[in-house]
């Protein structure tokens, strides 16, 4: 089934606006505690449980307009309601904030057992956006996936190492603009192994 095209504008609204709620909502609670059945929650927990019903409202409503959802899509929104639900279970903010960690090393190393096997899976995914060659495909494949694990590293520096409020602002502003930041760099990359999509 393929995807059904939907305004670039709502389809960014979904993908993002999840993300930008977490930030205000956590902005507004963060120094609060709720008690619920005799337990205190702190605001980082509270907005957590509140981000994974959002999210999953914002990813079905992508599937329900577009027919389609990327197996890195449902990968993330698995990862988020395990995570996300053992944070609030167990009252501990620490699984939410490994989250992007666990992510991050499940794609690189997708991207590096389909290496290993002398194939591009990222090609799989997206030749119909980016047009390359076969090495151009390799050399992106291989260039992402040291960046997913540089990410992942990051990511760990920085919720164990640095305050909550640091990491929210680091996980909703710092890995966003990395991965715009990687895929600009890559222009010469694109320039050099692009081809022209033959038209029918």
């Amino acid at each position: 089934m393929s995807e059904k095209k939907i305004d670039p504008k709502l389809k960014t609204t979904l993908e993002l606006g999840p993300i930008l709620l977490f930030f205000v909502a956590y902005l507004w609670l963060k120094d609060e505690t709720v008690k619920l059945g005799g337990t205190d929650y702190k605001g980082f927990i509270v907005v957590t449980a509140g981000f994974i019903p959002v999210f999953l409202a914002s990813i079905g409503a992508l599937w329900w307009l577009t027919g389609h959802l990327s197996r890195m899509q449902v990968m993330t929104a698995v990862l988020i309601v395990i995570f996300g639900a053992l944070s609030v279970w167990f009252n501990d903010p620490r699984f939410f904030k490994m989250k992007p960690t666990i992510i991050y090393l499940l794609f690189g190393g997708v991207l590096l057992v389909g290496l290993l096997r002398g194939s591009s899976y990222l090609q799989s995914l997206m030749d119909g956006l980016m047009p390359l060659t076969d090495q151009g495909w390799m050399i992106l494949t291989r260039r992402l996936m040291y960046f997913f694990f540089a990410l992942a590293i990051l990511n760990e520096i920085v919720w164990r190492m640095m305050s909550e409020t640091n990491w929210v602002y680091f996980k909703t502003f710092g890995l966003t603009a990395a991965i715009f930041l990687f895929f600009i760099t890559q222009g010469k990359l694109f320039a050099e192994h692009g081809i022209e999509k033959d038209e029918d």
